[in-house]
């Protein structure tokens, strides 16, 4: 069953009336081709005009969309004879980050990216999309497994944040996110990051040090949530609109402000609405980012990689 948005409520309604013209012309009693055509158009007008209309706000509702597709769906779709590798060899094995080696048009590479999980059971077991720390060390321990043998790295980013329970901070949260930028800094091998939902705070750059960072057309990126924002700021949630207006968390905004380096369009309507077109778009774009880091030497891959961010936030002035 389709998750319908609140400001997508007026489609919805005419592409009921719709699917119910349709039934009805399909019965051979009447033929009432040209008002299914009439309101075909109308429907897709509205649609277009909502989705290039989009607030802020509206935007972070369609990146946590329950249907858009998942890092497995990206896994399954775009990289053949996977092996999922487990554990951080110091705690256990932390699902909210799945991970492991495969092939990806004729290369091998290392994958990893947040899983939020398609229903109530796949969502408790990889626990929201939300790391704790042993999730951040599998990642690095897999950086470091790409970095021995020369494998590019692909990450796909699709979490609130890291894990926020205290045992999480007993055992280390804040380190273990460092502890894989650290890695994410040293290694020597291309790293292609693609924001395909939700990237949220620490969570999300822990696995985003990329030598390329690419967001789908209707995905977010920001430091923190707009509601977690809107708490702090003005003591209530009820802001959240306002905060996410003023974070610039859109992919728009950050290829304005250059901290990531290409939007990936999606289907009109959202990438719920066709995963199939979607993740074949991210395919072609993570071949087209690669595709020259491949033929780098490997200390200038790295560099480039630290340069890119080193030079985020800097500030010149004529004065």
């Amino acid at each position: 069953m389709a998750v319908i948005l609140d400001f997508e409520k007026p489609i919805a309604e005419l592409e009921s009336k719709l699917a119910e013209l349709r039934h009805f012309s399909s019965n051979g009693e009447v033929n009432i081709a040209s008002e299914v055509k009439r309101l075909q158009e109308k429907a897709e007008k509205l649609l277009k005009k909502t989705y290039q209309n989009l607030t802020p706000w509206q935007k972070v509702l369609v990146a946590r969309h329950p249907q858009r597709p998942h890092t497995s769906d990206y896994i399954s779709a775009l990289i053949t004879d996977f092996t999922p590798l487990a554990g951080d060899r110091n705690f256990g094995e932390d699902q909210a980050i799945i991970g492991g080696l495969g092939r990806f048009r004729g290369h091998s590479v290392v994958v990893l990216g947040h899983e939020k999980g398609k229903d109530t059971e796949l969502r408790l077991k990889h626990n929201f999309g939300m790391p704790r720390p042993e999730g951040y060390r599998k990642a690095a321990r897999l950086m470091q497994l790409a970095d021995r043998f020369q494998l590019p790295i692909l990450t796909f980013i699709d979490t609130a944040g890291a894990h926020p329970a205290i045992e999480a901070e007993e055992r280390g949260q804040s380190e273990a996110i460092a502890r894989s930028l650290e890695i994410s800094a040293a290694v020597h091998v291309p790293i292609v990051t693609t924001v395909i939902g939700e990237g949220g705070s620490g969570g999300a750059v822990a696995l985003a040090f990329a030598n390329v960072v690419m967001m789908l057309e209707h995905a977010i990126y920001s430091v923190i949530s707009p509601e977690g924002c809107a708490s702090i700021l003005w003591r209530t949630r009820d802001k959240k609109e306002e905060a996410a207006a003023a974070q610039k968390l859109t992919a728009q905004d950050l290829k304005q402000l250059g901290v990531i380096d290409t939007i990936i369009p999606e289907p009109l309507g959202g990438a719920q609405r066709n995963p199939q077109i979607t993740i074949l778009a991210v395919g072609d774009a993570i071949e087209k980012s690669l595709k020259p880091l491949l033929s780098l030497d490997r200390k200038v891959v790295r560099e480039h990689r630290r340069k890119k961010f080193l030079a985020m936030g800097r500030v010149t002035s004529s004065v």
